[in-house]
């Protein structure tokens, strides 16, 4: 049996990625929403998708531009997203379609 010292050396806290660190993502993706600080004056929810356990968070502005797709290609299957910047002011994100 390990330490609490010993599992507090190993614990890494949960991290929600990005969906831009996708090779690619099919627009059947389930969509989740992820609240953070529930009950607290700085409550906040994410949207999400899920991949072998992992959180990959959705930005709105990827859905918008995924709606734009979708509208002109009804037939699109996948897509990935393409990150620029670095700090959450100056992040844009390009969704590029991938059939």
């Amino acid at each position: 049996m390990a330490s609490i010292g010993e599992e507090a050396d190993k614990y890494e806290p949960p991290k929600t990625k990005n969906i831009a660190d996708l090779e690619a993502v099919s627009v059947k993706q389930e969509l989740m929403t992820r609240k953070f600080k529930e009950g607290t004056a700085d409550e906040f929810s994410v949207e999400v998708i899920v991949i072998d356990g992992e959180d990959y968070r959705v930005p709105n502005s990827v859905l918008k531009q995924l709606k734009v797709f979708r509208e002109e290609k009804p037939k699109m299957t996948t897509f990935k997203v393409k990150r620029e910047g670095t700090t959450i002011h100056d992040t844009t994100y390009t969704v590029i379609p991938l059939d």
